[in-house]
């Protein structure tokens, strides 16, 4: 970005995947923003910025604009990166209004999924359930919303990201590659990255009810693998083209999981799809109270 603004009412620090859906959803609402990225991997119209967690050298934040709402989007897992970041980019842009800072996270600190280690649990969480405080991603989070409220910070711990390039049904020949794999796959949680922006701006809008708060964003819904592996089958895309070409039906080409589906709900005894939370393994993820807050709801959902 030649000419950086000096002020703008959006900053996000790292243009990456979030950034394909923030950016179009703030020109559409004319919310002047700015967004970073690394000197290495340079992006157009950004602003190169690089984020040294260890580092008290406050330099490098004075390229960055003024802004109402910084949103964080790589995770911070270094001891003390957090604060370091939030207070120094306080100290370069002293102003009368406080800065908001929004750190995206993953609502993995839950269960046993990517971003932690162990096993899930059948059971409902929502934002106030306790999570791995030993993991150094929620650590490094809670040490940021215990900058508030001298500071203005909030977590968002997101569930599964789609949308974009992102398609969860190209996912089930990985997620799913034999019957016994399948067997224990349980639920799982999504929230496009539409709903991943509109979410971030309602913060944005209404900062003062996030302050020092956690929040979790899926859609809503608790999806169930064996309901989508037996709809979707394996190669999804592939099924496609070769139906197109040979003009079958592609059921040859969707892989065996809708069999191997329908051989575990006689084994196990489901007797319809979706299983409910109850029935599937792994947790059930209750987010409402962050739509409820901000009186915003998801419109993309049902993984369309």
């Amino acid at each position: 970005m030649p000419n950086p603004p000096q002020t703008v009412d959006l900053l996000i620090l790292g243009a990456g995947w979030t950034s394909t859906f923030l950016i179009p959803l703030c020109k559409s609402r004319n919310i002047p923003y700015a967004a970073t990225s690394r000197p290495g991997s340079p992006k157009p119209d950004t602003i190169l910025f690089e984020y040294d967690p260890t580092s008290d050298d406050p330099n490098p934040y004075n390229v960055l604009p003024h802004a109402k709402t910084v949103v964080i989007t790589f995770p911070i897992k270094v001891k003390g990166g957090s604060g370091r970041l939030v207070k120094l980019y306080e100290q370069t842009h002293a102003s009368e209004t406080r800065t908001g800072f929004i750190q995206l996270g993953s609502t993995g600190i839950w269960d046993g999924g990517p971003t932690l280690d162990g096993k899930p649990q059948s059971k409902w969480f929502d934002r106030h359930s306790p999570f791995n405080t030993s993991n150094d991603r929620a650590a490094a989070e809670t040490k940021l919303l215990d900058l508030s409220p001298e500071s203005h910070t909030t977590v968002l711990n997101l569930s599964g990201l789609w949308g974009g390039q992102r398609a969860l049904k190209h996912w089930v020949g990985k997620v799913a590659p034999t019957k016994e794999v399948l067997k224990n796959k349980g639920s799982i949680h999504m929230i496009h990255g539409e709903d991943v922006s509109r979410a971030i701006l309602a913060v944005h809008g209404n900062f003062e009810p996030a302050i020092g708060q956690r929040w979790i964003l899926t859609d809503q819904r608790v999806y169930d693998w064996w309901d989508l592996a037996s709809a979707w089958g394996e190669t999804e895309s592939k099924e496609k083209s070769q139906s197109e070409e040979s003009g079958s039906n592609g059921d040859e080409g969707r892989g065996p999981q809708a069999r191997w589906v329908r051989e575990l709900m006689v084994e196990t005894g489901v007797r319809a799809l979706p299983r409910s939370p109850e029935q599937m393994v792994g947790r059930a993820l209750d987010s409402r109270e962050f739509w409820d807050t901000f009186k915003v709801e998801p419109v993309r959902a049902r993984l369309e």
